[in-house]
């Protein structure tokens, strides 16, 4: 990240003024009419500054602005805002600064001890996946939270996870900085609008938040948010595509491009503005992926990410991103063995020089392609946060290959592949982008630390290479040179349950799905296997669409 950090995204203030979208307004500081009272969004942004002077200095200003507002001279005036209030709840809990980490909490006790209601988190920690000690005990670089704080301005709970892989995180950040707020085809509104679109195809709040905050902060159209009626008939026009990205990208046909960019063609895109959105979709939709997959709690500032009220004994708070008294890790017994089971079988494939034929080759891949996988129960209708934004919301993933169906051609990854056709196509019609994408998609294949479970000085290069192929073969793409077999051999059945849900219906991903599989791997190896479900569905969706653009190029 060093050199990169100053060029990246938005600053912590920025998000203060934004519409809240919590109905609870029973309190002074909750008033819908109520100005921005107490610290002022200077106040905020300042203590995102590399200068550690400005830092202390706007420490300082924000304690004074906060005392006074709690001052015993102000009994009958409306106390701090609730957009102060959040902000600091979310600085409290995990500004990397430990000096403002530590205010922010002491001026929510004195705010508390003065009778204001203030608001406590539904959760703890980023994921209610991975308990948050064990998170800490496994090591997330603080000097890569440090940096993310500084060039983000906040420290959400995608960048808290994503930093026990600090080189992946750092790719990841380059790469959404430029498709979020670099020059480019689309203005900054559409690219976050079209990020919402995309996310609310699975369900993920998570997401439609992030960019919603994202979207009003570069000038969006409110309106926009309350359903895509509201939105302009060029973005609506995307659907279509956006929901065989999501679901099905194997449909997606050279038509589908000449309804968007042909110049008879309604709302016409041209080919940079489509490939800026296509990349767009795609990110988002994977994105999705990692925030189910880790189960990703709300932020402070989310809606159900926090409340004013007290918990209730009966209603413990829980993550929306997985059932309710759900936890797998009751029902497990020694994984020890799986381990040594799935070592030996990683030395075996190395080791192996018998060559298989073309066609056994062929019938290995197909019979993997149309395994049948069962996934976790189906979740009910997507909430309202998100139902709005979805068009057609019963349109959902269904399988490649079903068993006794016609199953479409299959993508062969010598006919198109991303190092010799995509990667030199997104380059030409949005510049640098095939570069960063390429290169998050290397580092995430490449990414080793020689250790599985609890043994070190392990050769995981086979293990990773199957789980990337196995997504892409769910999704219809084979490697002529590559022998599933090893796929079977190493992806035992509960972990081919989690990464076909997370792939490919991640709304539905549970904490028993999560904890089922790898289960004596630490919880920074089970994300590296996200963050390669992620990349490896990314690439997968982008190849057919990049595909269907160069057909309709010729």
């Amino acid at each position: 990240m060093a050199g990169e950090s100053a060029t990246f995204m938005l600053c912590e203030a920025k998000r203060g003024n934004q519409p809240d979208q919590v109905s609870s307004r029973s309190h002074r500081h909750l008033s819908e009419s109520e100005p921005d009272l107490g610290p002022n969004l200077k106040s905020f942004s300042r203590l995102c500054s590399r200068s550690e002077a400005e830092r202390v200095a706007a420490l300082e200003e924000l304690t004074q602005c906060v005392m006074v507002q709690l001052g015993p001279d102000r009994p009958d005036s409306p106390r701090l805002s609730k957009q102060t209030l959040v902000h600091l709840l979310r600085l409290s809990l995990s500004c990397p600064l430990p000096e403002v980490r530590e205010r922010a909490a002491e001026l929510l006790r004195n705010a508390q001890e003065r009778g204001v209601e203030v608001p406590r988190a539904l959760a703890s920690g980023p994921s209610a996946f991975i308990p948050a000690k064990e998170m800490l005990k496994e090591g997330p670089d603080q000097e890569v939270l440090m940096e993310a704080f500084l060039s983000l301005g906040r420290m959400d709970h995608i960048t808290m996870v994503m930093a026990l892989h600090p080189a992946y995180l750092s790719c990841f950040l380059r790469t959404q900085h430029a498709l979020l707020e670099l020059d480019g085809p689309l203005p900054r509104p559409w690219r976050h609008y079209i990020a919402i679109m995309a996310a609310a195809r699975h369900q993920c709040s998570y997401v439609v938040q992030q960019h919603s905050a994202g979207f009003l902060e570069a000038g969006g159209e409110e309106s926009w948010l309350g359903g895509l009626e509201n939105a302009p008939a060029k973005l609506r026009s995307l659907q279509t595509l956006n929901k065989l990205l999501a679901h099905r990208p194997w449909l997606i046909t050279q038509q589908h491009i000449q309804e968007l960019v042909c110049p008879g063609a309604e709302s016409r895109w041209s080919l940079a503005e489509l490939i800026h959105a296509v990349v767009l979709m795609a990110h988002a939709h994977s994105l999705a992926s990692f925030v189910w997959g880790c189960g990703l709690n709300p932020e402070p500032d989310h809606t159900g990410g926090y409340a004013f009220h007290p918990p209730s004994p009966n209603h413990l708070p829980h993550s929306p991103h997985s059932p309710a008294h759900e936890d797998g890790r009751q029902e497990l017994v020694d994984g020890g063995m799986e381990v040594e089971v799935l070592m030996k079988r990683m030395v075996e494939l190395q080791q192996q020089e018998e060559e298989c034929t073309q066609e056994e080759m062929l019938t290995r891949f197909e019979r993997e392609r149309s395994e049948s996988i069962p996934t976790a129960v189906v979740r009910g209708a997507p909430p309202d946060l998100v139902l709005h934004l979805v068009e057609d919301p019963e349109f959902i993933y269904e399988d490649f290959a079903p068993r006794g169906e016609q199953a479409p051609p299959t993508m062969r990854a010598q006919d198109y592949s991303w190092e010799d056709h995509g990667y030199s196509l997104v380059n030409r019609l949005l510049p640098d982008m095939g570069q960063l994408l390429d290169e998050k998609f290397q580092v995430v294949s490449n990414m080793t630390y020689h250790r599985m479970a609890m043994h070190e000085g392990v050769d995981t290069y086979t293990l990773r290479k199957a789980l990337w192929n196995y997504i892409h073969c769910l999704y219809g793409i084979r490697y002529d040179d590559y022998d599933y077999g090893g796929v079977n051999v190493l992806l035992e059945r509960s972990l081919k349950v989690f990464v076909k849900t997370m792939a490919c219906h991640p709304e539905q991903t549970t904490t028993r799905i999560y904890h089922a599989f790898w289960r004596r791997f630490r919880h920074s190896e089970k994300v590296h296997a996200n963050l390669i479900v992620m990349e490896a569905r990314l690439q997968a969706a982008l190849l057919y669409t990049l595909r269907a653009i160069t057909h309709y190029m010729r």
